[in-house]
């Protein structure tokens, strides 16, 4: 069964809403009546033998609404500068579980708030997105039990948007699917050969062309940085390494160009640098990277915006430990002819991304000459994001990128949405520690130390990627600048930062979908 879809309800007078769902749920920040009209005198009834109203999420009997059931989910305050739509996404995902535990299957969701901050313009949006966030199961729970067990609700109503608007949060919702199933699966069901394979059933027959590199010989010539990462795995067919190559162009003159290379290791063992004490648990989580970027192509190819060419590279690598694992004090020669000097195998995610980056670079500078063209690295990099920015996305820029505002235009359409980032800034210091100290080499990929006890341990990692693709020549000053923005998702990646157990959040799909696949339609009726 595909994701919950959303269905746009015009009017709750129509006989056939009651005969279509089974329950109102009712989001509000206050019981007012002017605001909650027929339904705020049941609350109140309610509220004389039930404290909690208000308070808590509250299921009663409401005989003039779907199924004579109102859930009431109170949003508590959003008057405060700090509160966010994110406050609406969280009730929205907590009403989602006393849903299923109440045996709704048919929910009307309905978003009434006395509130009028413009930051909760897309209140309604968020909340569907919340339920739907809360209502996902992992692949391997709907393979195993059956997805209609697993997740009965296959719609939800929403009262306040039209058809176009549902359409375009079903496909945002479909991306974010895709990204949550390819980060969230176990390291053997979604090794490389499985992820690739997932990918090319998930668009087929769509606007997004899938291209699959799976030649060894290819992947040790072309790909050499990431193929050193993956040598201990090549012995073992089902864990072999894989390029994935996504492709999307839309109609019209081409104005846009984007270049995603996604970070995708299925399962991360550190290396010859081996994670201990139990941090080897949860590094099948290790895909988010390339998970959030396949799931934002998902998203392209259900919206198929107007003069927009997109291209995304995933390295599919599995970091195993054996006896022809890569080790640190190696010298490596790239794709862009760099000479990279591993400096720790559990930084492996870089060395992928690297190759991966060099190849975009290239596409990016066959581009036509009138094509605004945008490169992003998408990845689960380092601890040191997740403790600098806690459950938000790190956006790192180099000159070209900042100086176009990109990683402010991301953050600002994220946080309409709830899909939160923080821009951060890439210094002097960045590029001087990962500096060659030898002329055998050009790059260090890490120092030897965790990343989250390393000063400015989530900057310099994007300093390491510019050099070793070879995108520090194409920086502010050069003939042919290109923006360049690393996405680190390993703090927003997850909820909660329970890498092990938690649900994967497909964070920043949603951001970069608003950014960059809304329909002319849904732009519209935005504006308007």
């Amino acid at each position: 069964m595909p994701a919950p879809k959303a269905i746009a309800i015009s009017s709750l007078n129509d006989p056939q809403t009651f005969s279509q769902f089974d329950a109102a749920v009712v989001i509000s920040d206050t019981l007012d009546s002017q605001q909650l009209g027929g339904v705020a005198p049941a609350l109140e009834a309610q509220k004389r033998i039930d404290a909690r109203v208000g308070k808590e999420i509250c299921l009663l009997a409401h005989n003039e609404l779907p199924g004579g059931r109102l859930l009431h989910v109170p949003t508590g305050r959003l008057d405060r500068y700090y509160d966010d739509v994110r406050r609406i996404f969280d009730v929205a995902h907590q009403a989602a579980g006393v849903m299923r535990e109440a045996g709704i299957e048919k929910p009307l969701l309905m978003v009434s708030l006395k509130v009028t901050d413009a930051k909760y313009a897309k209140a309604l949006e968020a909340a569907f997105l919340g339920m739907t966030q809360a209502l996902w199961q992992p692949l391997e729970a709907r393979e195993s039990k059956g997805e209609n067990t697993v997740e009965p609700i296959e719609y939800i109503g929403i009262v306040g948007l039209n058809d176009a608007q549902c359409g375009y949060l079903n496909a945002v919702e479909a991306g974010k699917r895709v990204a949550r199933d390819l980060c969230g699966t176990e390291p053997e069901r979604m090794a490389p050969p499985a992820f690739a394979q997932y990918c090319q059933q998930a668009f087929a027959g769509s606007a997004v062309s899938v291209a699959v590199i799976d030649d060894d010989t290819t992947l040790r010539q072309d790909y050499p940085l990431l193929h050193a990462v993956a040598r201990a795995s090549v012995k073992v067919e089902r864990h072999q390494p894989r390029v994935v190559r996504l492709t999307y162009t839309g109609s019209g003159p081409i104005t846009k160009s984007l270049f995603l290379a996604g970070k995708g290791i299925t399962f991360d063992t550190g290396g010859a640098d081996l994670k201990v004490n139990g941090h080897m648990a949860g590094m099948s989580r290790d895909k988010g990277g390339a998970a959030a970027v396949a799931g934002l192509m998902r998203t392209l190819a259900d919206t198929q915006p107007k003069g927009l060419h997109v291209v995304a590279e995933l390295g599919v690598v599995r970091n195993s430990i054996g006896s022809d694992a890569f080790v640190p004090d190696e010298i490596i020669q790239g794709h862009a002819g760099k000479r990279v000097r591993v400096g720790n195998t559990d930084a492996e995610g870089r060395m992928v991304l690297a190759d991966v980056l060099s190849h975009l670079r290239e596409l990016a500078l066959d581009a036509a000459p009138d094509t605004q063209s945008e490169i992003f690295t998408m990845a689960t990099l380092t601890g040191h994001a997740a403790i600098a920015f806690g459950p938000y996305t790190g956006y790192v820029q180099n000159g070209v990128a900042e100086q176009a505002n990109i990683a402010e235009q991301l953050v600002a359409a994220g946080a309409l949405w709830g899909d939160m980032g923080e821009p951060s800034l890439s210094r002097r210091e960045d590029y001087d520690f990962i500096r060659a100290r030898t002329h055998a080499d050009d790059v260090l990929s890490s120092n030897n130390g965790p990343s989250a006890t390393t000063p400015r341990g989530h900057q310099f990692p994007m300093a390491f990627l510019a050099i070793a693709s070879g995108l520090d020549e194409h920086d502010l000053g050069s003939e042919s600048p290109l923006a360049f923005t690393h996405v680190d998702i390993a703090g927003s990646g997850v909820e909660k930062g329970d890498w092990q157990h938690g649900k994967p959040t497909a964070a920043p799909v949603t951001a970069f979908s608003a950014m960059y696949a809304m329909l002319d339609s849904v732009a519209s009726a935005a504006a308007s």
